[in-house]
C-alpha cells in the first residue's frame, strides 16, 4: 500500500457553492463588454497606468508575447491592441502587483491554503522570493537560491538512478528555456520529459505525423482570410483562442464559409463583434458560423465517413467533386478508403453523429463545389480513446479534396498555451530522436540517454509506484492539469521533493513531495535585465512562425530570476561546474543558447537575427506538398474504426470544458457569460429531456461517478443547468471533473486523457 498523505490537505479544495446567478446564453462574443471586462480586470490587478503600457506592447514586434494562447500574430499587428480580453486576463493575472513572500506563508500553512478552491489561491498574488517546504513541516520557509539549487542538486545526485527524476515542462516557457531544461534533463541521463502536449495535442502530432509527414498543422493566418470552406471541430474559439476570430471575419468578408462541428454551439461562432471595428462596437457584428452541427461526444468519425461517402458518390457522377490528380499523385490508400465507405450505410452514420439530415446535405454541397478548405481543431478531437483516429479522418477528408500544401488550405490543430508548440520543437520529448541525439553529442559534446523516458502518464505512474523521487515542474499546475487528481495527488506525495518553477500559488505548490521547493520566476511581460542589457527570448506560434518576445515591465519582486537563468544555475550547481557545456555563461547570454538551438534544434537557423520584426517560419515539408518520409513517399488515406462507449442505460458521456473565465487550470472568476452563468463553476449541462427522463430540476444538485475498471471516482455537488447539449451528452468545467477522469485510459498510441468522453452515472444528492 502507498503511505498516507503526510500532510492534511485537500487535493481538491473547496466544495462550496459560491451563489449561481443564471441568464440566457450569449449570442455573440468580445463587443464593448468584452473590452469592460478586460479593462476592469486589468485595473484591478496592474492599476490603469501600467495596465495600459503593458496592453498596448502585447503582441507588438518588439512587444511581448501573450502567456496565453499561441494564436499567432498578424503581419501588421492592429495599433489599437493586438489582445483579447482572455489575454488580456493572462496579462493582469501575471503582471499583477500583488505578491506573496514568506511572510505570508508563515501565517497560512500548506493545510489551511489547500481548503481555498482554485480561484482563490490564485488571487493571491505574484511568488516573490524562492521558498522550501521541509519534511514535516505545513509552513513554507525562505531559502537562498543558493541554497535551493544546492538541495536539488544533492537529491538528484542521492538517486540510485537518473530515470528516478522527472522533468515536466508546461507550455508557457520560452525556447531558451525549455532547451535549457532538456539538455539538463539528458545530461543528467535521463528523458523522463513529460510535458503538457502529452495531455493535449499528442494526438494531433501523432496524427499528422503517420498522415502528412510532421507533427504540426500546415496552415499560415493569412490561409485563413481567402479560404472558402473553414470546418472547426471541437473547438471553442470565442473562449480558448479569441483573436481567431479576427481571421474567422475576415474569411467571411471575403465570401469564405464557416463550419461550426461541436456539442454544443459556443457564443464565439454564433456571432463576433470585434471592439477595434465601429461594426463590432455599435452594430451588430459578424455572423461567423453558416452552419452548425451539434455531432454528439465523439461522433465526428460517422460524420466525416457520411460527407466522404457522399461527396465520393457525387465525384463517380461528375468527376469535379474530388481531386483525382491530388489523390493519384500524392496520396496512398484512397480505393482502401473507398472499400472501407462502402460498408457504412448513410442513415446509421446519420445516427450516430445525432445531426440532421438537412444540415449536412447542406454541407455536402458546400464542400462538392470548394476546394480552399482548412480544418481546425482542439480538445474536442484529441482527447478521445480513439482521438488520433478522428484527426485521421479529418484528413481523409481534406486529402480526398487536394485541400492540402497549397494556399487557403490545410490542417490547423489550434494549440492552447503560448509556446506548447516550440518546446517540442527545441527538443522536450520523452523518446528519443536519433538525429536529435547526435547533433547533441556533435555539438554539445556530451552522449544522451538513448533509453526512452516517461510521458505525463507514465510520470504519474513512476511517482505513484515510487519509482519517480525527483520531479522538478517548469511552470504549469500539474496535479489539476493531469487526469485522476486523488490518484496523481498520491503520486505526486510519493516523492522525496518535487520543485515547482512558477510565477503564481497553484494546488500543486500545496500537495507535494516530502520536501519542496518554489521557485519563483519572472513573466512575460517582465523586463530581463542583465549587466544594464535587456534581454529577450524567443517563441514559436501555432502556426511555426518563431518571433522574439521582450518584456517591459519593472518586474514584481527584485528576488526573481529568468528562466533560462535559473535552470542554468541550477544545471551549474548540480555538474559543480564540470560538464561539457558552460551553464552559467548559457544562463547570462540567451545569444550563446540560441547558436546551439541552431545547431541542435531541426529547423532553426540564424535565429538571432531571423526571429526579428515578424520572425520566421520553421520548415514544413506539407507547404511543399513533400511527403517523402512517408511510405512510398505519399501522404497516407488511413482506416478509422467507428467510436464505441456502449452507454448504459443510466450512463451519460461527459465532457469537461472551460469556461470563459479560466484558461488551462488558472481560474481568473467566477462567471461564463457566454453560457449565462455567474458566480459558480460547480455547474453540470444536461439535456432537458434527459433531465426531465431522470426526474432532475433545474438547480438540483448531483455527484458524477465513474467506474474504469472497477474503480470508482466521484466528483461531488454539481448544479444540474438544463442546456442545448445532445441527449446522453454532459459537460462540466475542468479542473473539478479532472477527479473522474482515470488516468490509465487514454488515447490509442498517443495517451492523451480521455477528458471529452468519460462515462458517468448521475446520482441526485442533498442540497
Amino acid at each position: 500500500m502507498q503511505e498516507e498523505f503526510h500532510r492534511n490537505v485537500s487535493v481538491r479544495g473547496s466544495e462550496e457553492f459560491t451563489g449561481i446567478r443564471l441568464r440566457e446564453p450569449a449570442r455573440y462574443a468580445a463587443g464593448p463588454l468584452g473590452i469592460q471586462v478586460a479593462m476592469q480586470h486589468s485595473f484591478k490587478e496592474m492599476g490603469i497606468t501600467r495596465s495600459m503600457r503593458a496592453l498596448l506592447h502585447m503582441n507588438q514586434k518588439e512587444g511581448f508575447d501573450c502567456p496565453s494562447c499561441a494564436w499567432p500574430d498578424p503581419e501588421k499587428p492592429s495599433r489599437i491592441g493586438e489582445y483579447c480580453e482572455n489575454g488580456a486576463k493572462a496579462l493582469a493575472d501575471e503582471a499583477t502587483t500583488q505578491q506573496i513572500n514568506a511572510e505570508f506563508f508563515k501565517k497560512n500553512s500548506v493545510e489551511e491554503l489547500s481548503r481555498l478552491t482554485d480561484y482563490e489561491l490564485n488571487k493571491f498574488g505574484r511568488l516573490a522570493e524562492p521558498l522550501v517546504l521541509r519534511p514535516g513541516n505545513v509552513h513554507y520557509e525562505p531559502i537562498t537560491w543558493k541554497d535551493a539549487y544546492a538541495l536539488i542538486a544533492e537529491k538528484l545526485h542521492r538517486l540510485d538512478s537518473p530515470d528516478e527524476a522527472i522533468f515536466y515542462t508546461s507550455g508557457r516557457s520560452s525556447n531558451e528555456a525549455a532547451f535549457l531544461y532538456g539538455m539538463f534533463a539528458r545530461a543528467v541521463g535521463t528523458n523522463n520529459m513529460p510535458d503538457c502536449s502529452n495531455m493535449c495535442h499528442e494526438s494531433s502530432g501523432v496524427a499528422l505525423s503517420e498522415t502528412l509527414g510532421i507533427g504540426k498543422g500546415s496552415v499560415k493566418l493569412e490561409d485563413f482570410y481567402g479560404a472558402e470552406v473553414i470546418l472547426i471541430a471541437g473547438q471553442n474559439p470565442g473562449t480558448n483562442h479569441p483573436r481567431m476570430l479576427n481571421a474567422l471575419e475576415k474569411c467571411k468578408q471575403n465570401g469564405g464559409k464557416i463550419i461550426s462541428i461541436n456539442p454544443l454551439e459556443e457564443s464565439g461562432l454564433v456571432n463576433f463583434r470585434n471592439p477595434k471595428t465601429l461594426k463590432g462596437l455599435t452594430g451588430n457584428g459578424e455572423d461567423i458560423a453558416d452552419i452548425h452541427l451539434p455531432v454528439k461526444i465523439n461522433q465526428d468519425i460517422p460524420l466525416v465517413k457520411l460527407l466522404l461517402k457522399r461527396l465520393a458518390r457525387l465525384d463517380e457522377v461528375t468527376g469535379k467533386v474530388l481531386d483525382r490528380d491530388f489523390i493519384a499523385t500524392y496520396t496512398d490508400g484512397y480505393k482502401n478508403l473507398l472499400k472501407d465507405l462502402e460498408q457504412y450505410q448513410e442513415k446509421d452514420l446519420l445516427l450516430r453523429a445525432g445531426v440532421d439530415q438537412a444540415k449536412v446535405d447542406e454541407v455536402v454541397k458546400l464542400l462538392a463545389t470548394k476546394s480552399k478548405i482548412i480544418v481546425c481543431w482542439a480538445m474536442g478531437l484529441t482527447q478521445h480513446k480513439n482521438g488520433v483516429e478522428n484527426i485521421c479522418e479529418y484528413v481523409n477528408l481534406l486529402l480526398a479534396k487536394g485541400a492540402i500544401g497549397k494556399p487557403n488550405t490545410g490542417t490547423c490543430p489550434v494549440r492552447g498555451h503560448s509556446n506548447v508548440q516550440g518546446d517540442r520543437s527545441v527538443g522536450i520529448m520523452h523518446y528519443v530522436n536519433k538525429g536529435l541525439n547526435d547533433r547533441i553529442k556533435k555539438h554539445l559534446g556530451f552522449t544522451p540517454p538513448d533509453k526512452e523516458g516517461v510521458d505525463t502518464v507514465g510520470a504519474i505512474e513512476a511517482m505513484y509506484q515510487g519509482k519517480g523521487k525527483v520531479f522538478i515542474c517548469l511552470g504549469g499546475n500539474f496535479l489539476m492539469a493531469a487526469s485522476d487528481t486523488e490518484y496523481t495527488a498520491k503520486a505526486l506525495q510519493n516523492c522525496n521533493l518535487t520543485v515547482q518553477i512558477s510565477t503564481k500559488l497553484n494546488r500543486t505548490h500545496l500537495v507535494t513531495g516530502k520536501t519542496a521547493l518554489i521557485l519563483p520566476t519572472l513573466g512575460r511581460s517582465e523586463k530581463d535585465m542583465k549587466g544594464g542589457q535587456q534581454r529577450y527570448f524567443t517563441v514559436e506560434n501555432s502556426m511555426g512562425r518563431v518571433t522574439r518576445s521582450r518584456g517591459m515591465l519593472k518586474p514584481t519582486s527584485g528576488n526573481l530570476k529568468s528562466e533560462p537563468e535559473l535552470i542554468a544555475e541550477m544545471a551549474d550547481a548540480y555538474f559543480k561546474g564540470k560538464h561539457t557545456m558552460d551553464w552559467k555563461a548559457l544562463g547570462e547570454d540567451y545569444g550563446l543558447i540560441r547558436s546551439y538551438i541552431d545547431k541542435v534544434a531541426k529547423g532553426f537557423e540564424n535565429t538571432d537575427e531571423r526571429s526579428k520584426g515578424t520572425g520566421y517560419y520553421l520548415p514544413n515539408n506539407v507547404r511543399e506538398r513533400n511527403f517523402g518520409s512517408l511510405p512510398k513517399g505519399k501522404a497516407q488515406f488511413t482506416i478509422n474504426s467507428l467510436p464505441e462507449h456502449n452507454l448504459g442505460e443510466d450512463e451519460f458521456l461527459l465532457m469537461t470544458i472551460r469556461s470563459h473565465d479560466q484558461f488551462n487550470t488558472t481560474i481568473y472568476g467566477l462567471n461564463d457569460r457566454y453560457r449565462g452563468v455567474y458566480n459558480e463553476r460547480r455547474v453540470l449541462f444536461m439535456n432537458p429531456r434527459d433531465m426531465e427522463d431522470w426526474n432532475l430540476k433545474k438547480m438540483d444538485v448531483v455527484d458524477m461517478v465513474s467506474d474504469y475498471d472497477g474503480v470508482k471516482r466521484t466528483a461531488n455537488r454539481f448544479l444540474v443547468i438544463p442546456y442545448s447539449i445532445p441527449r446522453t451528452n454532459l459537460a462540466a468545467y475542468f479542473p473539478e471533473t479532472n477527479v473522474l477522469v482515470p488516468y490509465n485510459h487514454y488515447a490509442d498510441k498517443s495517451k492523451t486523457p480521455i477528458s471529452k468522453s468519460i462515462i458517468v452515472k448521475v446520482k441526485k444528492t442533498s442540497p
